[in-house]
């Protein structure tokens, strides 16, 4: 099993790939391989809407002059994915939120490709917004239908300097179990999915309220 790991931030060695290394070790301790990918530091583009993945239905993104396609290859034959990301401004950063949007887009419009795999967000932060950058994380991973599993509090570490969050005990310690229960998720799944059939893809209703 594989876990790809996602780090939004621009520096490549800061707090957020503290937090995102937290959580790795414990499901390398698992036995689960990881790979982390520095997706703040790369030029990505912002989806511009054209809607061409819902109709190609092949996998990737009609821009290809960035490494989202090769991302996203990586996401559909991962077992989980682990999105990591500082907060800006109370929110995602801008490299990591221009590739959630056309990854995520183009894996639902392509068979619904992270359908029940393994989901889980961490965020770094100096003092506050890291609740609420989590969610929006996780607004993601619930989208696409995937399997969350949790910690017992929010998935945010704070620090400024690169280093810095090593030293919030109580936010390593949340990243270390939530690493763990992503361990047992994905194993229990593994484990379950040949017993238990998973439910049937139906296809999506869109409701439009402005007639």
């Amino acid at each position: 099993m594989k876990v790809i790991a996602f780090n939004g931030s621009p520096h490549p060695n800061g707090n957020t790939r503290r937090a995102l290394d937290t959580v790795c070790a414990q499901l390398e301790a698992a036995g689960i391989e990881t790979e982390i990918i520095c997706v703040g530091a790369a030029e990505v583009h912002s989806c511009r809407g054209c809607n061409q993945c819902a109709r190609n239905r092949d996998g990737s993104c009609v821009l290809t002059d960035d490494p989202v396609n090769e991302w996203i290859q990586k996401m559909a034959l991962a077992d989980g994915i682990l999105l990591g990301s500082p907060v800006h401004f109370a929110g995602i950063s801008a490299a990591m939120k221009a590739f959630l949007d056309r990854a995520f887009y183009v894996c639902d419009n392509s068979g619904h490709l992270l359908r029940h795999k393994v989901g889980a967000a961490v965020t770094a932060v100096r003092r506050s917004g890291g609740v609420v950058t989590a969610d929006a994380l996780y607004h993601y991973l619930a989208y696409s239908e995937m399997l969350l599993p949790t910690s017992n509090y929010w998935p945010v570490v704070h620090g400024l300097k690169p280093g810095q969050a090593a030293e919030d005990a109580e936010g390593m310690q949340i990243l270390e179990i939530l690493g763990r229960n992503m361990a047992w998720l994905m194993k229990s799944l593994a484990f379950s999915r040949n017993a238990v059939p998973a439910p049937e893809t139906v296809k999506k209703v869109y409701t439009n309220f402005v007639r």
